[in-house]
């Protein structure tokens, strides 16, 4: 274990001196260290402006269908608040005509982490988009038809979104944004923050077409699910749901927090509610990934071998440890053909962080970029890496050039 974990796990029960100890570290090491603001074949699509670009989460492509159109959001400034009042622009790149871009409409209900869920809706990825807003003083779900301008609302957000575009599962954006600065939003407040571990839904399932909702799951029923000792007593949240690609089964990170203290386990779930199986209770599972609808890809902690890329057989205990030289935490996803991988990491010591492509054993780094000190902490820009359709250019978000902004790499290193 290098000597910088060392230290975060000392820390970890201690945040705001963890804060200032790795603030000061940092702050040391780039003084003495070599300036580099970026390595690697990085091509900007958004333009270099007074605003700022972003996409969110690694688990959604920003590519339509054919690879010619990308979408983001456009801000005015993402390194003062987590989830800001004032609304983000969504907008529509054209990346075969000069990445010319127009705005095709706005939300109110975003975050600097995840953005609006903004994706292209299945099955087709190419006409229809959908994301979160904040309409009537409620939150809700738009599905825009990008070529006839029709509207679709849905009485509530989404988080994640089944691949034959029928369905999502959402869970409550205010109590997320209460105890996970950045992923939830803040234009309610949250009705539960008295209940550590509320008998109310934390999970529902809607249906786009529609606009049914079910109440799928509650905060008590994962508690009551092979309840642990340390729940007692415990605020309890859900967050990170993934459904699988054919639609059948869920899986998301259980959380339980005692004081500065967090426990995590994933579970995985049948979409009707039904069939909860605890796939990895041993204290920490961070960013997954289904690979199929059988086995997930995650950064966890295994307790007879430790932090690292495991893959987990679903319903099952089996499970293997992935790649032993990549030992920080990043954002996996597998190439559309499963043939590769592409992960990220944190910035370092001296403030770079580092894209990694993986296919078998074969690791290569295929980029490095810098964050200012002004996006850290919970207003941090990660990278994000998601493909495209094709499987050869890899989107990420970055800072480098001072503001927020998308870049494409190419992918032919094993060609």
């Amino acid at each position: 274990m290098s000597v910088e974990n060392k230290i975060n796990n000392l820390l970890i029960n201690f945040p705001l001196l963890k804060k200032f100890v790795k603030r000061t570290y940092q702050l040391a090491m780039y003084s003495l260290s070599p300036k580099i603001k970026c390595e690697g074949n990085l091509q900007r699509v958004t333009p270099l402006d007074n605003m700022e670009y972003f996409f969110g989460y690694y688990d959604k492509s920003p590519w339509d269908a054919t690879d010619r159109y990308m979408l983001c959001l456009r801000a005015k400034n993402t390194y003062k608040s987590v989830a800001p009042s004032e609304p983000a622009e969504i907008i529509l790149i054209d990346v075969k005509n000069n990445n010319k871009y127009e705005v095709i409409g706005k939300t109110n209900a975003w975050n600097v982490q995840q953005g609006c869920m903004l994706q292209w809706l299945g099955p087709d990825f190419k006409e229809r988009i959908i994301y979160n807003d904040f309409r009537d003083n409620q939150y809700c779900s738009v599905i825009y038809n990008i070529y006839t301008g029709e509207e679709k609302v849905i009485s509530m957000p989404v988080y994640s979104v089944s691949n034959d575009g029928k369905f999502a599962l959402t869970l409550d954006f205010s109590r997320l944004h209460r105890l996970r600065k950045g992923y939830g939003y803040s234009n309610l407040p949250d009705y539960t923050e008295k209940e550590k571990c509320p008998d109310k839904t934390c999970i529902w399932k809607i249906d786009l077409n529609t606009g049914k909702i079910i109440d799928l799951l509650k905060y008590t029923d994962f508690a009551k699910f092979e309840p642990r000792p340390e729940m007692k007593n415990a605020e309890h949240k859900v967050n990170h749901i993934m459904i699988n690609p054919s639609g059948n089964r869920f899986m998301v990170l259980h959380r339980w927090l005692i004081g500065n203290k967090k426990y995590t386990r994933l579970v995985t779930v049948n979409t009707d509610g039904t069939n909860m199986y605890n796939l990895n209770d041993d204290d920490m599972t961070s960013h997954c990934y289904w690979k199929n609808d059988h086995e997930i890809l995650a950064f966890a902690h295994k307790k007879n071998e430790g932090n690292g890329y495991y893959l987990f057989k679903d319903m099952t205990t089996k499970y293997k440890k992935l790649w032993t030289e990549l030992k920080t935490d990043g954002h996996p996803s597998y190439s559309p053909d499963r043939k590769m991988v592409v992960t990220d990491t944190y910035p370092d010591r001296t403030r770079l962080s580092s894209v990694y492509c993986i296919r078998g054993n074969e690791i290569k780094k295929i980029a490095r970029v810098y964050a200012p000190f002004k996006y850290d902490n919970d207003v941090r820009c990660d990278l994000h890496p998601r493909w495209n359709r094709n499987g050869d250019k890899i989107c990420i978000d970055a800072v480098f050039e001072g503001k927020r902004q998308l870049y494409i790499i190419e992918v032919d290193l094993f060609k």
